[in-house]
């Protein structure tokens, strides 16, 4: 798989305007880290070595977001909002390199995992033309739903196309997809039929291939993994999932969480061994916590280093550029800014 060359297209470019706010919708954070800054994480991770990212007219603001989570990622502009083919399209240069695959994700998914970008590939590695994510909610209703044929994938149909007995499937259209890169633009470039809208639909590309004579396969996944955020709810939503997430895995490093729920976590976080994190601590964005340190109780930590066996709070504030060094003791009700505390300090501030 990794001898396989690989474009990602990640769909940056919708306005959010259900979010309520004048920021842009994948600039939203989640764990201290924006939509699109998880999304290309995942994507870095998972080992990409192109990436284009599709933003709106006038999003510089998006585009240097990317720069920052995946440097040299090259920025492509959809000038109209004609539907997610269209988007797929503004980034046409990119996709007639021809590379092994092509995976298209949106910006506003946070919760997108590497291993899950593993598994949508994996079909094309085995002949497939198209592969796309599924998942079974709870409630299908107002989702997409995936139409299969034993182990082939038919057609993406939306709720209001459905038949009676289509509605009646559960596995769900996640709507991130994977096409084969030697196909690709011969099947993005066929869906030329705007529906009701002016749109282009990507969900077209499944019976287009079909109608080329190639196979099309569903990978389903965890509801969570092609979570969309367009709402404030939402974001919560995606907040306390990510949280868990977090939580679990410094639990499994062997960091002490006396309360896990009560304790908030940046994507970031770095943690040492022994480390204990007593309840209601909140970790901002750039903080590392060296073996064996403890932070107490409603401690809140922003772009700050503790070092070996230091112990801060309760109820202290590390703000950024604050270092402690090994065996710092940060007591009640002190907050430090842009300080370096040496090792074996006890400061009365």
């Amino acid at each position: 798989m990794e001898a396989r060359s690989g474009l990602v297209i990640v769909l940056a470019a919708g306005e959010g305007t259900r979010m309520r706010s004048a920021r842009p919708k994948v600039l939203h954070r989640v764990a201290g880290r924006s939509l699109l800054g998880h999304v290309l994480s995942a994507v870095a991770e998972f080992g990409a070595s192109t990436i284009a990212v599709v933003v709106g007219p006038g999003q510089d603001a998006v585009a240097a977001e990317a720069d920052i989570y995946f440097p040299g990622a090259a920025c492509f502009v959809q000038h109209e909002r004609r539907g997610t083919a269209h988007a797929v399209l503004a980034a046409k240069s990119a996709i007639v390199q021809r590379p092994d695959d092509v995976l298209v994700l949106y910006g506003d998914t946070p919760l997108i995992r590497p291993s899950t970008l593993a598994r949508l590939r994996e079909p094309l590695a085995a002949g497939a033309a198209v592969a796309v994510l599924g998942f079974c909610p709870a409630d299908p209703t107002g989702y997409g739903r995936l139409i299969t044929q034993g182990d082939r994938l038919i057609a993406i149909r939306e709720e209001a196309d459905t038949t009676a007995d289509e509605r009646s499937i559960d596995l769900c259209n996640g709507g991130m997809m994977a096409l084969a890169g030697k196909t690709a633009l011969a099947i993005l470039e066929r869906i030329g039929n705007a529906n009701r809208k002016g749109e282009y639909y990507l969900t077209d590309a499944v019976e287009i291939a079909r109608g080329m004579g190639l196979a099309a396969v569903a990978v389903e996944v965890e509801e969570d993994d092609v979570r969309g955020i367009n709402t404030k709810k939402e974001l919560a939503e995606a907040e306390a999932v990510a949280q868990q997430r977090l939580r679990k895995a410094a639990l499994d490093a062997g960091v002490t969480l006396i309360a896990p729920e009560t304790v908030f976590l940046s994507a970031d976080t770095k943690f040492g061994k022994d480390v204990v994190v007593e309840p209601y601590v909140v970790f901002g964005e750039k903080v590392s916590v060296e073996d064996g340190a403890v932070i107490h109780s409603f401690s809140h930590l922003v772009g700050a280093e503790v070092g070996k066996g230091a112990s801060v709070g309760p109820f202290a504030r590390l703000r950024p550029g604050s270092r402690l060094g090994e065996n710092v003791h940060i007591g009640n009700f002190v907050e430090l800014k842009e300080a370096t505390v040496e090792a074996g300090a006890k400061p009365i501030i």
